[in-house]
């Protein structure tokens, strides 16, 4: 992952990875330009072959923006390294384009980075459009957050599983990030080669803060940041294949860090929690004679996700690649 030289190096860049979504990466960039910063920063817009107009609109609306437009869908991971290999910042800020940056969220994060020399990457606060609390970072997947209720477990073990509403003043390790907006550091990315590309959508974020504290660079939630997340254009847009990339993304997940065996217990468990749920609300979508939208679409994703493990959870499905 090349590097710019000394003498083209910035403090910041702020990189976008867009699909079709136009109205939602311009608002995007307008609360990037809006930012309270001391410099502007390098902002990077990395199309994944979008067939809107998104590329035009950007050119149209912020010409210095770099545009990379990648002809096709290249998956989150992959075209954030494309962007990176290109980038002349010494941090580099990712933002989704469903994440709206408050003024001051990226000048405290930069700030953080620079009065922290051992954090590798951080992510602020994310709200939802009313200013409630979203969940900014987790633990990492084990066994037991897979298959168990993860509200549960932070009730009963609210230090190892930290939720939401955990008050905090300032800065604070924690396992892993919520991807939609953080703060990486140069050095520690390129050591670590950049984002694992054989994640397309989804865990990318945590299997790299996973490398990273592992290589001995902090992992940070910093509070006093803040940004709203709309959370989840293109999981809106494809929702079964949504979630058959977010399942395809766990057991790779687990492969990496811990091996086939509990990947097989995994995949044995979640595939039987889909059969059991996908009959619940198959009956029930015949009881009210497919009269309630809600019910019915539920039902058609929970057997397309265990028809996709029936059959092995072969390569073909999920989000397009084109």
């Amino acid at each position: 992952m090349p590097s710019g030289p000394p003498s083209t190096r910035t403090p910041l860049s702020c990189i976008v990875v867009n699909r079709n979504t136009a109205d939602l990466l311009i608002r995007c960039l307008d609360h990037i330009f809006g930012s309270d910063l001391e410099t502007t920063p390098e902002v990077i817009v990395v199309d994944n072959g979008s067939s809107d107009d998104s590329v035009s609109r950007v050119k149209n609306a912020y010409p210095q923006v770099k545009v990379i437009e990648a002809g096709r869908n290249l998956g989150f991971a992959a075209a954030n390294n494309r962007a990176f290999a290109s980038a002349h910042g010494d941090y580099l800020l990712l933002v989704n384009t469903d994440a709206l940056l408050e003024r001051t969220c990226a000048r405290t994060l930069l700030s953080l980075m620079l009065a922290a020399p051992q954090a590798g990457m951080a992510g602020p606060q994310l709200l939802n459009e009313d200013g409630s609390l979203q969940t900014s970072y987790e633990a990492v997947p084990t066994l037991a957050t897979e298959t168990l209720n993860r509200s549960l477990l932070k009730r009963l073990f609210p230090s190892r599983y930290p939720g939401k509403t955990r008050e905090l003043s300032g800065p604070v390790p924690v396992d892993a990030l919520i991807g939609a907006v953080m703060i990486i550091r140069r050095d520690p990315l390129e050591q670590l080669g950049g984002f694992d590309e054989d994640y397309f959508f989804f865990l990318e974020e945590t299997d790299l803060a996973v490398r990273m504290r592992s290589a001995g660079w902090q992992v940070l939630h910093e509070p006093r940041a803040n940004a709203i997340h709309l959370q989840g254009a293109t999981a809106k847009t494809h929702q079964a294949a949504a979630r058959i990339e977010f399942y395809r993304s766990r057991y790779r997940f687990f492969e990496k860090h811990y091996g086939n065996g509990k990947t097989r217990v995994l995949r044995t468990a979640l595939g039987a929690n889909l059969l059991l749920n996908a009959l619940f609300l198959g009956c029930a979508t015949l009881v009210t004679l497919g009269g309630m939208p809600s019910i019915t679409q539920k039902f058609r994703v929970r057997y397309e996700l265990w028809r996709w493990h029936w059959q092995g959870c072969p390569d073909g499905p999920g989000i397009p690649r084109v």
